[in-house]
């Protein structure tokens, strides 16, 4: 085999894992939830320069968690729903200000918050307890469906705790 065909088999593989990547999160996203899409209405102020940036997880934030957006702090955008329509999905990466079994609200370090409905099927990434484990200051993710205004969280990673836990364990960069 030629090196030019080594090359050329190498990255189709790559762009065959992308395109199933990106695929597989897109359908994930587009599961069960409203088809309405609804606009944004929360503004959000300046991050001050020179300000420390908070433990993030994956240390690119969305990069390796949530979609592959680098380093964004929250955002919507609306996708394709299963058997037809559209849904808003939510981002958001922030420090936790007030959690319970019902509701989580996260805050941005650029001032922007939001408070998530949580449900028995969120999926909670954080340790044995779940949602229990989350505490207020945590740096979490959170990907939710908005429908009429409200933000139901689908997915909450806190890394906080997935750190902690990765060093209890003696992973560098937390459990993968």
């Amino acid at each position: 085999m030629k090196l030019t065909e080594k090359r050329w088999r190498l990255l189709g593989t790559v762009a065959a894992v992308a395109v199933t990547t990106t695929a597989g999160g897109v359908a994930w996203a587009t599961t069960s939830a409203d088809p309405t899409p609804s606009p944004s209405t929360s503004p959000s102020s300046p991050s001050t320069p020179g300000q420390e940036q908070p433990d993030r997880p994956g240390k690119g934030g969305f990069a390796r968690g949530a979609f592959g957006f680098g380093g964004a702090l929250h955002g919507e955008f609306v996708v394709p729903k299963d058997g037809g329509g559209y849904q808003t999905v939510a981002t958001q990466r922030g420090e936790v200000t007030a959690v319970s079994k019902e509701s989580l609200t996260v805050k941005s370090e650029d001032g922007y918050s939001r408070t998530y409905t949580m449900t028995e099927d969120t999926l909670v990434n954080a340790a044995r307890d779940g949602i229990d484990d989350v505490k207020t200051g945590n740096t979490v993710t959170v990907v939710a469906v908005v429908a009429d205004g409200k933000a139901t969280a689908s997915r909450v990673n806190d890394g906080t705790v997935r750190k902690a836990a990765g060093e209890k364990w003696g992973f560098k960069r937390g459990p993968r």
